[in-house]
């Protein structure tokens, strides 16, 4: 069994009544979810076990049937984020050495990153909750560009390059800079459109799209109409986002003009 669902097991069993080992890989317990039998308190009919390398709950009395992780998730939330992140941080180290210690943090939503022919080249760890370091990046090639989605990028259509991974998911032939401050003529993309948040009032943003149409890029300028701030939220809003991309970009002049206006918003 997975040595940290080993620990987490030992550290979650104070709350679970009748626990014990019942052999290597295999624990028992009073069902929490559904309390087991009422009228015979002696009753456990509640398993962890082992599956190739996951470990599953499964409840014979009620049938609740769930990931080690779910269980925890429901049981015990504060036990839960430890458990994830000390997951996360195994994980990064079977991928490369990054972390000296895997003690206390956060939960991460795990983001890989692959090259054109689909190797994997590294992965972001995005916090799920607030914290001061929103993405952690852990490069396995330190030559490789910090880029997601490469591994789906078509060079003969136009190529979306967008803030953050999760939005690009949501765009055509999108793509999302990772940390890095790459010149994107390197890659020989001959249509390339940036795709900024629509944050008028936010100097950083401001600022990056002044250089990008300075440096003779395209760009989205988002119009009046969109008052979300980001793809995620425009698509929830109702938004047909690649029809907005299409027709609100710009260059040159007229990407000045309209970013002029945007931004007095």
């Amino acid at each position: 069994m997975d040595i940290i669902d080993s620990k987490y097991i030992g550290l979650v069993s104070s709350r679970l009544q009748k626990f014990k080992r019942v052999k290597p890989n295999l624990f028992n317990f009073r069902c929490p979810i559904c309390g087991d039998s009422q009228k015979h308190k002696n009753k456990a009919r509640g398993y962890f076990y082992q599956v190739k390398t996951n470990t599953n709950f499964k409840c014979h009395n009620c049938g609740a049937s769930s990931s080690f992780n779910n269980f925890l998730k429901q049981i015990d939330s504060t036990l839960h984020k430890q458990y994830t992140m000390e997951k996360f941080k195994e994980w990064a180290n079977t991928q490369k050495q990054t972390f000296d210690t895997i003690g206390r943090d956060e939960s991460r939503i795990i983001i890989p990153l692959h090259d054109t022919e689909k190797n994997l080249i590294g992965f972001q760890g995005r916090s799920l909750g607030p914290n001061s370091v929103k993405y952690i990046t852990v490069m396995i090639n330190e030559d490789a560009p910090k880029i997601y989605g490469l591994d789906k990028v078509d060079n003969e259509k136009p190529i979306y390059i967008i803030e953050g991974p999760f939005d690009a998911t949501l765009v055509q032939n999108g793509v999302a800079m990772c940390g890095s401050d790459l010149d994107i003529r390197s890659f020989g993309w001959s249509d390339c459109i940036y795709v900024y948040d629509n944050e008028p009032r936010n100097r950083e943003i401001v600022n990056r799209i002044d250089k990008t149409i300075n440096g003779g890029y395209k760009v989205v300028i988002w119009p009046t109409s969109i008052v979300e701030k980001d793809i995620n939220d425009m698509v929830l809003g109702g938004h047909k986002i690649m029809s907005v991309l299409e027709s609100n970009t710009y260059s040159g002049l007229q990407a000045k003009v309209k970013f002029n206006n945007w931004k007095k918003i």
